[in-house]
């Protein structure tokens, strides 16, 4: 009977690990898609390029690293007004775990109103309408419902267009014009040219959403693995308000005063004593 530890177990095609002679548990060297991550990469590439190797299996181009750090940098932290990090942060002034704090900020970051959903229905937008300026006026005037079979609600508005904005934000096209320079033979050169086009068939601003999405389709990803890049680059600002709030305390917590006109809530002192 052969009692010797069974070798090469792990079935991936990006990943590959020799044990340690003396532990079957501990690796001893790692192998992503081919390359030894601790004897390679770790001095030799960076965090971005890392990434795409992961979810490409492949060695980014100069161009492509570039882009992706440059998206990296542009969603690393929506601030307080996105409701990922709002979620973060109310987890860290009720001293939540850590985990809970960024699970929290996955939950609510994760849906069809500028969350992770929002990028994947939008990367499929790119998928089939590409750089046809017809299909885009039709598939923005006529979104396709979410069906009975879908977790998501239907989306409320054309999915990579701001819900409330009356123009696109000024780190919108900030981030449109840097990334236009990277790649500049693909969806994002094309959505930088037909911006406004696209926004009036859309009837509303073009969001953050909308280049995370063109972005990601450029870089050769498919819009399950989009979605799941975009949760994942969205944490580390969450995280860092989730600690700062957590400081801070719940009295100097951030509210946001909300007008509303003819607010049913509002009585004056005669009807009160009614």
């Amino acid at each position: 009977m052969n009692t010797e530890p069974a070798r090469n177990v792990i079935h991936s095609r990006l990943w590959a690990e020799d044990a340690e002679d003396d532990d079957a548990f501990t690796a001893q060297t790692c192998y992503c898609s081919g390359y030894d991550v601790y004897g390679e990469l770790l001095e030799q590439a960076t965090y971005p390029e890392y990434l795409y190797l992961l979810f490409r299996g492949e060695r980014p181009a100069p161009h492509i690293a570039r882009a992706l750090e440059i998206l990296s940098i542009a969603v690393a932290n929506p601030g307080p007004r996105d409701t990922s990090v709002h979620a973060a942060m109310c987890a860290g002034v009720g001293g939540s775990p850590a985990a809970a704090a960024l699970m929290a900020a996955l939950a609510a970051g994760a849906g069809v109103s500028g969350g992770a959903r929002e990028v994947f229905q939008c990367m499929q937008l790119w998928t089939s309408c590409g750089d046809r300026p017809e299909a885009w006026q039709h598939a923005l005037q006529a979104p396709a419902a979410a069906g009975r079979m879908q977790v998501w609600p239907d989306a409320e508005h054309p999915p990579g267009f701001a819900p409330y904005g009356q123009r696109c934000a000024r780190p919108v096209r900030q981030t449109l014009s840097a990334l236009a320079t990277c790649l500049a033979d693909g969806h994002i050169a094309w959505l930088a040219a037909h911006r406004e086009t696209l926004e009036q068939a859309a009837g509303r601003p073009l969001a953050m959403t909308g280049v995370l999405a063109a972005a990601l389709s450029d870089l050769g990803l498919d819009p399950a693995a989009g979605e799941m890049l975009t949760l994942l680059l969205r944490l580390p600002g969450a995280a860092a308000h989730a600690l700062e709030q957590g400081e801070s305390g719940f009295r100097r917590f951030p509210f946001f005063a909300i007008d509303i006109a003819n607010d049913p809530g509002r009585h004056t002192d005669q009807e009160q004593s009614r």
